[in-house]
Formats: C-alpha cells, structure tokens, sequence
C-alpha cells in the first residue's frame, strides 16, 4: 500500500474509529486472488467486543463506498482486533499489558522473559522470574533499550478476579 493511500485511509477512518471509543491501530491492503483485503485493526483499554468490531465495519463500508480511497473493483474488509501475540510497539501497548508475561528483545542482544508490573514515561518496571527455585528479582527496562517485545501466551494464567480472591 503506498504512503499516500495509507495516509488517506487513515485520515478517512480515524474519526470513525475514534468516534467508537477505539484506538486505530494498524491499516493494510493486500492482494487476495483477484480482490484486495483491507484489514483494520482496533484496539482499546478495555478490549473490543465482537459487537463493536461489527458496528464499525458497517460505518467503515459505508464511508469507503462514499468516496474512491479503495479505487475501483472489489475488496474485502475486515475489522478485527490485534490479537494476542501482536507487537507491543506503543506506550498504550504496554499499558494494556501490564499483569502479562512479555518477551523484550534488548538492543545489548539479550532477550528477556518477564512479567510487567507497571509502566510509565520512561520504561517498564519487571518481575523476572525466579531460575531453579530461586525468587523472582525486579528489573527496570527504558524504552529506548527495547528492539522488539511481544506478550508471551500463558495457558494457565490466572485472571485479576482469582489473584483477588
């Protein structure tokens, strides 16, 4: 997708989404067969709901169908949230995250498991976890440390209600 047309898009859709309480993270067209994909991903503090990704894509169709930013022939939209696994790029990424074990990639080299415990302007406050039955230790990362980091998938993780009972 050319800069100019992401940048026509986003200007397009951003008012949209933003006016539905959601943060626009990411657009992308792509070729699918004889038909493009619009993909437009959302994100908010709180999640999104099925619902409100459907919403949106009903007010996203109608205003794309309104003007020529997708040009002539078929596409496909699709509205969805980032998913699990996504990039943590933002701030507001890592904000949301907090409670999760993530994976950072520091520029020193090292890649770094551990749980975030909070966030603020300059880094990430870390628990690492304890190796071989020792307790886990805290660690500070600056943002400008971090190459690439992601939220680690945990299959038994316990959710803020249980810890809190």
């Amino acid at each position: 997708m050319s800069t100019t047309q992401s940048e026509r898009l986003r200007g397009l859709l951003e008012p949209l989404v933003s006016a539905a309480g959601l943060d626009l993270e990411e657009i992308e067209v792509s070729r699918a067969g004889r038909r493009r994909m619009l993909r437009v991903t959302v994100d908010s503090d709180e999640g999104v709901e099925l619902d409100a990704c459907a919403e949106l894509s009903r007010a996203i169709s109608e205003k794309l169908d309104e003007t020529d930013a997708m040009g002539e022939g078929e596409y496909v939209l699709e509205v969805s949230s980032p998913g699990a696994d996504r990039p943590l790029t933002e701030r507001r990424h890592f904000v949301r995250a907090t409670g999760r074990l993530v994976k950072l990639q520091l520029k020193e080299g090292e890649d770094l498991v551990a749980r975030l415990l909070t966030v603020d302007d300059e880094g990430l406050d870390l628990e690492v976890p304890g190796v071989k039955g020792r307790r886990p230790t805290a660690r500070r990362v600056a943002f400008d440390d971090i190459v690439k980091a992601r939220v680690e998938i945990e299959f038994n993780r316990k959710d803020k209600k249980e810890e809190e009972a």
